[in-house]
């Protein structure tokens, strides 16, 4: 895996193509370094050394700046193949840091615990809620019932989604029922933990896809039936 190029492989996707050809590491290291980031509780530092061990030398802000170039052109190509979750959603917010502040992601699972889809907010507020059950209702099947926790904003922007629509969605608010959505939180702020919050809040909103397409792939959101092969496979499957 040393600094040497890979002519041997079929052509990228135009996209990724014009990425890769000016971030100078061949595509295995780069394409290793940026799920382990992405998938285990790990910061760039442990990263840096962990490669170095291997012989390869790889300076933290160079994983930085592939997951900044690199993980928006995955989310795209993930989003065309993923699987439909269901009609039944738990929506939650949770915190994340950025700039020493606390930010609100928020997030949605169907009853079986599949991503519905996530977005990250400045504020906690009717107006963030709303903007989120807008784009996930865009991007996925359109729920039947939403269930929510006590959250007087999550409440009422659910109500004034409902106003606008002939058929309004069912909404429940059960703290028990959202026990799957507060579980699935912990898979990413597991990840989150050691990369002692974020620097702005671009930065944040690009990882924070990554890792959580990264816990969709695992959680078999990506898989075709009869697809056997490994999460990690799937991922790197995404650009090659």
């Amino acid at each position: 895996m040393g600094k040497t190029k890979n002519s041997s492989r079929a052509p990228f996707p135009v996209g990724i193509g014009k990425v890769l050809k000016r971030l100078h590491y061949p595509l295995d290291v780069i394409l290793l370094c940026v799920r382990w980031y992405v998938a285990y509780s790990l910061s760039l530092r442990n990263l840096e050394e962990m490669m170095a061990e291997r012989g390869i030398e790889v300076d933290h802000s160079s994983v930085h700046r592939w997951m900044i170039k690199l993980v928006p052109l995955f989310e795209k190509a993930f989003r065309r193949i993923k699987r439909p979750a269901g009609k039944s959603w738990r929506m939650d917010e949770t915190y994340v840091k950025v700039k020493g502040q606390w930010k609100y992601l928020y997030r949605a699972v169907d009853k079986q615990g599949n991503t519905i889809d996530f977005l990250l907010r400045v504020h906690r507020d009717k107006a963030a809620a709303r903007r989120y059950f807008d784009e996930a209702i865009a991007q996925n099947v359109e729920p039947e019932t939403i269930t929510v926790d006590k959250s007087g904003a999550n409440l009422a922007a659910l109500e004034a989604l409902n106003a606008e629509r002939k058929k309004p969605i069912q909404i429940r608010q059960n703290k028990y029922l959202n026990n799957v959505i507060e579980q699935d939180h912990r898979a990413i702020k597991r990840v989150i933990k050691p990369m002692m919050g974020f620097k702005s809040f671009q930065c944040a909103r690009i990882i924070l896809s990554c890792i959580e397409m990264m816990h969709m792939i695992r959680k078999g959101q990506m898989q075709h039936v009869g697809d056997t092969r490994t999460a990690a496979e799937q991922f790197y499957s995404l650009v090659m």
